[in-house]
Parts: C-alpha cells; sequence; structure tokens
C-alpha cells in the first residue's frame, strides 16, 4: 500500500512540474507515465535480438549478503534496472521503478507469468543505499513473495566496472573541497535479460513503458518455451 501511495505522490507530483510557471520551463513526461499511445504487438509475434552477455560483478543485497550480480540473472527473464533511490529527476529512476512496479502487477496477475520473471533494481549509489536503505526502499514496491530485487555494492571499486559494463554512464557531483554531495548525473537504462543471460532489449527514457516491457517478458518466456532446446526435450 506504501509503494501505491508513493508512486502516486511521484505521479502528482509529475504533473505539478507540467503545470506551467511563471518564469519556469514546463517539463515534459516521459511516455512511461501515459496509458500506450499504440496498439503493442502481441506477446510471440516479434523477435527479440541478442545483444550481449549480461556482465557479471560483486554485489550485496537488500540482506547485507555478500553476491554476485549473475546470482540475481538467469534462469528466467529478468528486468534490472541502474537506479539510487533519492533520485529526484521524475523521469529518470522513478520512471524506472514507476513502470517496473507496473510490470510487476502485470506480470503477478497471470498465474502464468507470476513466479515466472524477475526484476532487479540495482542502486548505482553505495554511500547513501547500504542495504538498510535499499530494503526499506524496495519494501515499499515489493508485492507479496513477487521476485524483486534490491541490490548495492561496496563502493566504487565493485560498482564502476559493473557500470562499464552495461554502459551506464553516471557522473557523481562534488562540492569544492571534492566530497560527494549526495547527487549525480546520469542516464536511464534498464536492461531486458533472458534465461540465459543475453541482453535481448535496452530501455530509455522514451521507449519504456510497462505494456511493451511485460510483452517483451512474455516472448521470452514463449520463446523458451518453444524454442529448439524445449522442443529437443519434449
Amino acid at each position: 500500500m506504501r509503494g501505491t501511495l508513493l508512486l502516486l505522490t511521484w505521479a502528482w507530483s509529475a504533473i505539478a512540474l507540467c503545470a506551467p510557471h511563471e518564469h519556469q520551463p514546463s517539463v515534459v513526461l516521459a511516455p512511461g507515465y501515459a496509458p500506450l499511445s499504440f496498439v503493442a504487438p502481441e506477446p510471440g509475434t516479434y523477435a527479440l535480438p541478442t545483444m550481449g552477455n549480461a556482465a557479471n560483478g560483486a554485489v550485496i543485497d537488500s540482506n547485507g549478503n555478500s553476491a554476485q550480480l549473475h546470482d540475481f540473472l538467469g534462469g528466467k527473464p529478468t528486468v534490472l534496472s541502474f537506479i539510487f533511490t533519492t533520485c529526484d529527476d521524475v523521469n529518470g529512476c522513478p520512471l524506472a521503478t514507476y513502470v517496473m512496479r507496473s510490470v510487476q502487477d502485470a506480470l503477478q496477475a497471470d498465474p502464468v507469468t507470476a513466479d515466472k520473471a524477475r526484476l532487479v533494481s540495482f542502486s548505482f549509489d553505495p554511500v547513501f543505499d547500504t542495504p538498510e536503505v535499499i530494503d526499506a526502499y524496495g519494501s515499499q514496491f515489493r508485492a507479496g513473495d513477487f521476485d524483486w530485487q534490491f541490490l548495492t555494492t561496496e563502493g566504487a571499486t565493485t560498482l564502476d566496472p559493473i557500470l562499464n559494463a552495461y554502459g551506464q554512464w553516471v557522473i557523481r557531483d562534488y562540492d569544492e573541497n571534492g566530497e560527494h554531495m549526495g547527487t549525480m548525473s546520469h542516464i536511464l537504462r534498464v536492461f531486458l535479460i533472458d534465461a540465459s543471460r543475453q541482453i535481448r532489449n535496452i530501455y530509455s527514457t522514451s521507449f519504456l513503458h510497462a505494456d511493451t516491457v511485460a510483452n517483451d517478458v512474455r516472448s521470452l518466456l514463449i520463446e523458451a518455451h518453444t524454442g529448439p532446446e524445449s522442443e529437443a526435450e519434449s
């Protein structure tokens, strides 16, 4: 319930940002906040190309356990989003979490897909986003026992190679004394990864929408069920 209220707060904040104010330009909301403007292709009717291997690296889960990123990838379709919990760019991390919450709702509502997919929100702000922080953050959005994981790292030494491998551009903001100010500039990149840890789609702000992401997940499930390996086993 808290997650729903927080998402509604984001939505209302987004509307307020879009309202015209004197001497202040309006903010154009990303398409992911609105109903899809076209009819999405049916799952399984289109191909999702392989775009390379999903990189690995050392991470910490929301319980404080050390792990490898690959522990949370593979085995079933996964949507991986890079975020930080204090992001105030309505078309950045809040959009990613809003869309992923909507994807969770769509997949969880269907018994066929409810336990067949995974979401991973990976913080690139290990200084603030400790395991305790991401655990509290995740509890606002994870519904029931849906497989939505929240990860962080020990610090830049382990984080930066992962960001570089995924092409996740992040610039940390520092003051005149060289102290991190807690803010950062970044691009939004959300990855669709299949059961074999292959990247199958990359969504940017302009193309991130729950309807299309959920259909892409369903397409990977159909592919896994009807592909050559499945046919050979049957």
